[in-house]
């Protein structure tokens, strides 16, 4: 495994939820929330180990794929992108790939333009790239190698790209070789690390690249009331 991070993604405040426009909402002037402040900490820490540290190939295009169906992962991969996006030198993608979910712009109440267009910009040099774009609507569980092909050709119109996946399975795994390796989201006090070493070993037999791990809602040892004083 390249790299391993560690992402808070619910702390003893819950992190950010998702809202109606890509733009973080600021605190008011002279107050940081500590909260906040760590995860946007762990969001550039995550991004610049996964991007930016590879002495060998370099890594353009990542999914974030669960080991538990229940933790959400559209607002991380949110944050990612727009951290890469906010970079100010880059072209980002932030790609619904998961097929079988409500779709991401749905989850992140993101509202398409109007005329709808294929692919749309949400934030300076950030596009979100709906799932219609690679997989053809009524499609069901069935995911052809055109398909593929074409979510490998949307990655490489952008310097970085983003894909939003579904969780670890061996139909999962072939959206995974469509980009440069997956970032494996396990969830904190729930994944098993028994269950994690089995879904490494899978990739590895899919010829998948396992390019790091996150862990979601990890709580602080704090108690609430002194982490609000802080």
């Amino acid at each position: 495994m390249k790299t391993r991070s560690e992402l808070l993604t619910e702390g003893p405040a819950a992190a950010e939820k998702p809202r109606a426009t890509p733009t973080r909402e600021q605190a008011p002037r002279g107050r940081v929330s500590p909260t906040a402040s760590f995860h946007d900490d762990q969001i550039q820490s995550l991004v610049q180990q996964l991007f930016f540290r590879h002495e060998s190939k370099p890594v353009r295009h990542v999914g974030f794929a669960t080991v538990e169906a229940s933790t959400e992962t559209a607002s991380l991969c949110l944050d990612v992108a727009r951290a890469l996006a906010d970079e100010g030198r880059y072209d980002v993608g932030l790609i619904d790939a998961f097929p079988d979910a409500i779709p991401l712009q749905t989850q992140l109440k993101i509202p398409p333009p109007d005329p709808a267009e294929a692919t749309w910009p949400i934030a300076p040099r950030l596009w979100l790239v709906p799932r219609q774009n690679w997989l053809p609507e009524n499609s069901g569980q069935h995911i052809t190698d055109q398909d593929l092909s074409r979510l490998r050709e949307l990655t490489t119109e952008f310097d970085f790209s983003i894909l939003w996946c579904a969780p670890v399975s061996w139909r999962m795994a072939s959206i995974g070789q469509a980009c440069d390796g997956l970032v494996l989201v396990l969830t904190a006090n729930k994944t098993r690390r028994l269950v994690a070493a089995q879904i490494k070993d899978q990739l590895s037999k899919a010829e998948v690249p396992l390019l790091g791990t996150v862990l979601a809602k990890r709580r602080f040892p704090v108690p609430r009331g002194l982490y609000r004083s802080l």
